[in-house]
């Protein structure tokens, strides 16, 4: 039997809000069975708990935006991926602002902090969904399809008119070695023609070279490429 899972012990991390620009401080915290993941707002006079519950997205803009009771955490796709790559079901989150900090644009940080601070596991059984039949969702010419499977593979394929990033795929067994190899490392991109109209949203207003790989008309601007 799979049983759930948690940190060991606590971990801490500063960064910025990649569309805030503000400064974060993070907290995450071992949680007991059953309780999934939970972000704190603690900047907020009352402290404020939004679940990671998919029926609480609210924005998908750049980002993926949690939102319960007009209370906003955005960003929070790196560290949810980073926690369901590696078999996490337990945290609390605490932030200091409204944005999960961006780090170097990639789940990578997250799994090194959570390595680092080790996965204990607890003595309820792991919950799955399971695919029963075929499930499509296309939209603005892009799709996402679940079919049964036992198991959990995935194949992913992206398509920018751009040489520098093209067509590219990944098909892929799903598990922790798996996603600290092929996954962790993938970054946020944008493309620096993009650059004034996003901050003229009020987005990528945290946006650097240290936390995000910038595309110029021909070459990529990061001094380290992609």
């Amino acid at each position: 039997m799979l049983r759930q899972r948690t940190l060991k012990t606590t971990i801490r991390a500063t960064g910025v809000g990649l569309h805030s620009g503000e400064k974060v401080y993070m907290t995450l915290r071992p949680a007991a069975e059953n309780a999934g993941i939970t972000f704190r707002r603690v900047d907020l006079d009352h402290p404020v708990d939004v679940p990671a519950d998919p029926m609480l997205v609210g924005e998908t803009m750049l980002g993926t935006t949690l939102e319960k009771d007009g209370v906003k955490v955005a960003t929070v796709e790196h560290l949810m991926s980073a926690l369901a790559g590696l078999g996490i079901d337990n945290v609390h989150v605490d932030l200091s602002a409204s944005e999960v900090p961006i780090m170097d644009g990639s789940a990578a940080p997250f799994v090194e902090a959570i390595d680092e601070a080790g996965i204990a596991e607890l003595d309820a059984p792991r919950r799955f969904l399971k695919v029963l039949k075929p499930i499509c969702v296309e939209e603005n010419g892009a799709v996402g399809e679940l079919t049964p499977y036992n198991g959990f593979h995935l194949d992913i394929e992206i398509d920018f008119e751009t040489p520098l990033i093209g067509k590219q795929n990944l098909s892929v067994e799903l598990n922790p070695g798996a996603f600290r190899r092929d996954i962790a490392r993938a970054r946020t991109f944008g493309f620096m023609k993009d650059v004034e109209q996003l901050w003229a949203a009020g987005l990528a207003l945290g946006a650097s070279l240290d936390n995000t790989v910038a595309i110029g008309e021909d070459r990529v601007i990061n001094r380290e490429g992609l």
